[in-house]
């Protein structure tokens, strides 16, 4: 038996590396005791592409390789999803608007008078179903409609582009972002050395790196996250017209996202952060709602494109193809059961209607394959679509029989088709059935990137150019607080190369922050970034927010003897606002106003940091302030708002509480003196979310 490499020479000379025509990195050994290959000891020379009929084409079912693959990543834990096992769902409905005929003839987007029912499930993608609410990580965003027509699945996340192209990279990624192998650890954080090493040697998840070191992975609910379909979909219209389209979900309520302290404080003040806010506001009955739109396009306007339609790392900026509203969702009803209805929902995007199809892009080529494959594993059996959250809420009828956990009665002798014995079995539908839309393909099967995938640093450019002052210093931030986990050097220096690629000034910042000036690797890429694209207004979360405090929560900060006129007016004008006002005081049992009136608390002082709250006030009572200053958690609780950017509304007796802290009641126009029980001025200042210009003073 050949001698097995040292492991010096292991990750030395004998690797060769070479670059492929998107610019992935591969790494080749002449060692046949090194070789990769697959289960049944087949050497694989590409580890990187899927199997294509030409670059553009569909992904090959004979790709036993990739199947192989990605069927045992699907089949690796039960019952636990492998990703996305961290989610909260909730039922609803899906109401077309009037005129989407042009463009598809799925039936739940062309009857604008139907309310079709719905489950929407959200989730966190890294973490186990014990983690936390709050990590920095992409969030699910998958929802199911049960339509006239069957079930359709629309499985998306809250950001628009993905780390990887080709679907067979997929059990590599996750490998590498899940806590490590050897010691189960970190959970639920990207910020440690197999996912740096992962995505540093895989430049195209570089314009996916720029979006999750953003605040868009810290959303400060489901109810102001926006979703997105990530790939190019075709919707086929009654002629057989097919338009190419990206789908996109608004949330009525505005896009809005956590900071990282605040974050990183509400993960130990309440891990169900997201699961109680969407909780909360379904059962006070404030439903939350999303429109849903896609961007339109056909295949002539995508090939004047200076990307590919069918790259997910890719997206169509607002500005060239604007977004075409098609309906609202909205949610109203929480499941009756958890582990019933949001564990056992499945999901997949091989779920579809008439006028729906799909597209060749290959990473949701590989989801068409993956998710089935994944249900059979986690709820095992063939029969899963029979447990009534997954089940169609049109009739259904096929020739399927038998298998674990069959719950449906077939009395035919029949279970074939054609058949002559029974005439009342189902038969095919024709021309009203499904009808896969006849797009041309032709190509050479081979393993390979189109030419038109390789540029990975463009788009990440428009985004980090698009993004407001603030946002480009939280990824910067981002970026050096995740490198910094990494130990090994050699991690950090190569992604500092990526970054010289997307912006100079950001790649700068990133290395002083890590004291590594000057010691970025050079990096060739395989398409040189274009510096010249125009910002994308809209990829920016903060370039111009509405002005609203609709749907966020309002912490006041009270003791005994606090007025009781102030406490009135500001729960009735932030209930006009479609906010909710939340009392905290030094104790669970609630507190006695200036008028002799016990009231309820909703939290404890100990317990509920201003994290958790949007914007805070200070109405404690003169006599009540001694006490609260003998409580480290009184004066942290403004400390943290005020560190956090917050809208901090205070009476004049709350001024010890300031000075206690070290924070200038005058400081900024964030801060509101409440005078007389008028909270008009709060209120207003409220709707600004975020003190930005407070930040450069307070990090």
């Amino acid at each position: 038996m050949a001698k097995r490499p040292s492991a010096a020479k292991s990750v030395g000379s004998e690797i060769k590396e070479t670059s492929g025509a998107g610019g992935e990195l591969h790494q080749v050994t002449a060692d046949p005791s090194r070789w990769l290959t697959t289960n049944q000891g087949l050497p694989v020379a590409d580890d990187q592409n899927s199997l294509k009929a030409g670059a553009r084409g569909p992904t090959l079912l004979e790709d036993f390789h990739f199947r192989e693959k990605i069927t045992h990543f699907d089949h690796e834990r039960i019952p636990e999803r492998v990703v996305h096992a961290r989610g909260y769902g909730a039922h609803g409905f899906f109401q077309a608007y009037a005129g989407n005929e042009d463009l598809t003839k799925a039936a739940f987007l062309c009857d604008s008078q139907a309310k079709t029912p719905l489950f929407c499930r959200f989730s966190t993608v890294a973490g186990s179903e014990g983690s936390v609410d709050t990590p920095r990580d992409v969030r699910g965003f998958a929802v199911k409609f049960y339509t006239s027509q069957g079930n359709y699945d629309l499985v998306g996340n809250n950001i628009p582009v993905f780390f990887i192209q080709d679907a067979i990279k997929f059990p590599d990624l996750i490998h590498a972002v899940k806590p490590e192998p050897d010691r189960a650890f970190p959970q639920a954080a990207s910020a440690h050395d197999t996912f740096w090493d992962f995505v540093s040697l895989t430049p195209e998840s570089t314009h996916m790196l720029l979006w999750a070191m953003s605040d868009r992975a810290l959303p400060r609910s489901f109810r102001m996250m926006q979703g997105f379909g990530v790939h190019t979909f075709r919707l086929i219209n009654a002629k057989g017209k097919a338009t190419l389209v990206k789908f996109h979900w608004r949330p009525k309520l505005g896009a809005f996202s956590l900071i990282w302290d605040e974050a990183v404080a509400i993960a130990g003040a309440d891990p169900d952060f997201h699961r109680r806010d969407l909780w909360d506001a379904i059962q006070a009955g404030d439903f939350p709602e999303w429109e849903l739109s896609v961007q339109a396009f056909d295949e002539k306007q995508a090939a004047k494109f200076d990307f590919d339609v069918l790259d997910p790392t890719k997206l169509i900026p607002e500005e060239i193809i604007p977004l075409r509203p098609l309906g609202k969702m909205v949610l109203n009803r929480m499941p009756d059961n958890f582990f019933a209805e949001t564990e056992q929902v499945a999901f997949c995007p091989a779920n579809i209607v008439p006028g729906i199809d799909f597209s060749e892009d290959p990473l949701l080529q590989g989801r068409l394959f993956s998710y089935l494959d994944t249900q059979l594993s986690r709820l095992g059996s063939a029969n899963f679509q029979e447990i009534p959250i997954n089940a169609a809420k049109c009739p259904w009828q096929n020739l399927q029989r038998d298998g674990h956990m069959r719950m449906r009665v077939d009395p035919s002798r029949t279970s074939y088709e054609p058949n002559s014995l029974d005439m009342t079995a189902p038969r095919e539908a024709g021309a009203d059935g499904f009808q896969t839309f006849a797009a041309p393909t032709e190509g050479t099967k081979l393993r390979i990137r189109p030419e038109s995938f390789a540029d990975h640093y463009t788009q990440a450019h428009l985004f980090y150019k698009s993004m407001t002052e603030p946002e480009q210093r939280h990824i910067a931030a981002a970026f050096a607080f995740e490198l910094g986990k990494c130990r090994e050097v050699k991690i950090r220096t190569r992604m500092l190369g990526h970054l010289q690629h997307v912006d100079a000034q950001l790649a700068e910042t990133v290395a002083a922050k890590l004291g590594m000036p000057g010691q970025a690797d050079k990096i060739t890429p395989a398409v040189p970034t274009n510096l010249k694209v125009k910002p994308s207004p809209a990829l920016s979360q903060y370039r111009d927010p509405p002005l609203t405090i609709a749907g966020k929560k309002i912490g006041l900060l009270v003791t005994d003897g606090s007025d009781a006129k102030l406490i009135d007016a500001l729960v009735k004008k932030a209930k006009s606002e479609q906010a909710n006002v939340q009392i905290v005081a030094p104790a669970v049992g609630g507190f006695v106003d200036s008028e002799g009136v016990k009231r309820p608390a909703d939290h404890f002082l100990a317990g509920a940091p201003s994290a958790l709250f949007d914007a805070v006030v200070l109405a404690p009572a003169a006599d009540g302030v001694p006490d609260l200053l003998k409580l480290a958690a009184s004066v942290d609780w403004l400390r943290m708002a005020f560190a956090h950017l917050k809208i901090i509304g205070h009476t004049s007796d709350a001024a010890p509480l300031f000075e206690a802290a070290h924070v200038d009641p005058h400081a900024d126009d964030g801060l509101v003196a409440i005078k007389n029980a008028k909270v008009a001025d709060f209120i207003a200042a409220a709707k600004r979310h975020r003190i930005w210009e407070r930040e450069p003073n307070v990090r």
